[in-house]
């Protein structure tokens, strides 16, 4: 899948965190843009990327 990029924005007033939720038997990774509404994007643990394979 090729990535889609959106520009990005000089407003130093964002946030953006991320949270391993786990619910019946299974970890999602949700990372959300808290200063912005339906900014979030979420995989499950075991589809994401490690840190150490970007390093």
């Amino acid at each position: 899948m090729t990535p889609n990029p959106t520009p990005g924005s000089d407003d130093s007033d964002t946030e953006v965190m991320a949270s391993v939720e786990a619910a019946n038997a299974r970890s999602t990774l949700i990372i959300a843009d808290v200063s912005r509404d339906e900014a979030w994007v979420s995989v499950q643990t075991t589809d994401a990327p490690v840190l150490s394979e970007w390093c």
